[in-house]
């Protein structure tokens, strides 16, 4: 009799949260926090490298600094302290992201910039981890799955919107060499908007489940292990590209539309990516989307290089767009549901795993970069890295459908 009243609260609690509303605040709390916290500083890097000025071996470093903060922020977020306290965290996260994107305007120093990239990683992992705790679990509650799709289109939609932020300031500053602050200003005033409106549609805490204490510890099968291992390596993968592109685009001098529109693409395509995806999961199941989708991006890395300079940025960053947001959403997916007893603990590690890859690729294309002069060998070495994640993954294809 007691069960069934808990069942019967459980379910009401639930069937209380509207979902629209709740997966509105995820797509701006992520489009704020990784769109804007995290991947702004691509298209906002050439104005960088070129008015403070940077070497590529410098915003290699800073990019790394940003990666090594989301590393650490995963890992602490692995623990129980936020229990109960996520949504409180979640907002903490919004107005420190804010705070730190306003922050990056008012140095020159790499120092500087490397140790505010540093906090600005974990505040991006936080907002990240504990608004997903949030709005997936009421997804899943209901069994809505657009509700996952909606949430992890934020960081395409901020991506898109920080590409137009950074175009407009260059209208306005007429290539000015302190344009690169106003973009950073830009992104503190729209992640400080975001807050507001995410405070006010975000729910009160994760959906209430019938189990009740800590989450045990996860259970380390060989399909984890390998599915772990391919995650972080995607992360290394990814990165290069993620960092690096527009200012690829702007060393092959394609032009200051070329910049501004390969930057668009990536945010257009990532944005809607989930959804185009979703049609192949039934079919196909989660492990053969994750290895496609790898696949594909593979190809569209080598594409920012390999294809004529007009076009190369625009149709590798297409495919790049259309693949990465969605190899990290069904890559947290399939672990969650390897260790179903531990989702928390599975998303928190496999992020960690992946922030191992991200700190190590910007450090390497700077160093490459630096030497040959360009970044088209680091951008071979991303792409070897894709296929390889591919490979982790495939003699447990039937373990992970």
């Amino acid at each position: 009799m007691r069960r069934h009243k808990r069942s019967m609260l459980v379910r009401n609690e639930i069937s209380a949260v509207r979902l629209f509303p709740t997966a509105l605040a995820g797509m701006i709390a992520m489009a704020a926090a990784m769109g804007f916290g995290r991947f702004s500083f691509t298209p906002i890097l050439p104005g960088m490298m070129s008015g403070v000025p940077l070497s590529a071996a410098d915003a290699g470093f800073v990019a790394s600094a940003n990666f090594v903060g989301y590393l650490v922020g995963a890992v602490l977020a692995a623990y129980g302290w936020a229990a109960g306290r996520e949504r409180k965290v979640a907002l903490g996260a919004l107005a420190a992201t804010a705070i730190l994107l306003a922050a990056m305007a008012a140095t020159s120093s790499v120092t500087v910039f490397a140790i505010i990239r540093f906090l600005a990683g974990i505040a991006s992992a936080f907002a990240m981890i504990f608004t997903s705790s949030i709005v997936l679990s009421h997804g899943a509650a209901r069994g809505n799955d657009h509700v996952q799709s909606a949430h992890f289109g934020g960081p395409g939609a901020g991506i898109a919107l920080s590409s137009f932020m950074v175009f407009i300031v260059g209208l306005f500053y007429h290539g000015s060499p302190q344009a690169w602050r106003a973009d950073w200003i830009g992104g503190a005033v729209y992640c400080a908007i975001s807050l507001a409106a995410v405070w006010w549609l975000l729910p009160s805490g994760p959906a209430a489940t019938a189990q009740t204490g800590k989450e045990p510890a996860i259970v380390w099968s060989r399909p984890m292990l390998l599915v772990t291992l391919s995650y972080g390596l995607f992360g290394f993968g990814y990165v290069i590209t993620a960092t690096f592109l527009v200012t690829i685009a702007r060393m092959a001098a394609a032009g200051p539309m070329v910049e501004f529109l390969c930057w668009l693409i990536v945010g257009l395509t990532a944005s809607v990516a989930l959804f185009l995806w979703k049609p192949l999961v039934k079919p196909l199941g989660l492990g053969r989307i994750y290895v496609a989708a790898l696949l594909v991006e593979a190809v569209g890395v080598l594409a920012t290089v390999l294809l004529p300079h007009a076009v190369a940025p625009l149709i590798g960053g297409a495919l790049f767009g259309a693949t990465f947001l969605a190899i990290t959403a069904y890559g947290l997916q399939i672990g969650r549901k390897l260790v179903p007893a531990s989702p928390r603990r599975a998303f928190a590690m496999m992020t960690a795993a992946f922030g191992l890859g991200q700190i190590v690729g910007p450090v390497v294309a700077g160093w490459m970069a630096e030497r040959s002069g360009s970044f088209v060998a680091p951008t071979y070495v991303a792409a070897v890295a894709l296929v390889v994640c591919a490979a982790l993954v495939m003699p447990v294809l039937k373990k992970i459908a």
